[in-house]
């Protein structure tokens, strides 16, 4: 749903869910996302997006919180 979301706010090619947590208000969840697609594919940028959804799906709030390029999405930011 939140994946879903975020595709049609953005334009932008979801790659996953990462993170889902409970939230005050219903459910924070973190996507990651294509932002650039490269050639070789193994150079894209890729985007973290967190959203905030109530109990019965509807968007609440939305931000980027990261963006990198494939492959170095866990290193010390």
């Amino acid at each position: 749903m939140a994946a879903r979301l975020l595709a049609e706010l953005t334009g932008k090619e979801p790659q996953g869910v990462t993170s889902l947590a409970p939230a005050d208000e219903g459910w924070e969840v973190e996507v990651e996302v294509v932002e650039d697609h490269r050639v070789p594919s193994s150079a894209d940028i890729l985007s973290l997006y967190e959203i905030q959804i109530d109990q019965e799906g509807n968007l609440l709030s939305w931000r980027r919180t990261r963006r990198y390029p494939r492959g170095r999405g866990d290193e010390a930011q």
